[in-house]
């Protein structure tokens, strides 16, 4: 794009609404559409669907990590209670033990 001088000017990026990033998203991951089959569906440029569908892939991802990170801090937490009670039992059976050979 030009000025009125004949020099090149960027362009302001276009402003989408969240609601047709999600209807677009949902195309490409749900429906099974392409990158460019949803550009040209919606009047986008491929790149903007791409960007789109990387960024809420990204966003799935680490809300599953996140949930499975959450899963084994439990499994660990549960495990150290039972090493924690198995040690508390060896301490009273040592001392059981020791006051029965004095």
């Amino acid at each position: 794009m030009e000025d009125s001088e004949g020099r090149y000017v960027a362009r302001k990026p276009k402003r989408y609404s969240p609601e047709l990033r999600a209807e677009v998203v949902k195309a490409v991951l749900e429906g099974g559409l392409s990158y460019t089959e949803a550009a040209r569906d919606f009047d986008l440029v491929p790149q903007t669907v791409h960007n789109w569908v990387a960024a809420e892939k990204k966003k799935r991802d680490e809300g599953q990590s996140a949930g499975a990170r959450g899963q084994v801090v439990d499994d660990l937490e549960r495990r150290i209670r039972e090493l924690e009670q198995e040690n508390a039992f060896l301490k009273k059976a040592a001392a059981f033990f020791a006051k029965e050979q004095r």
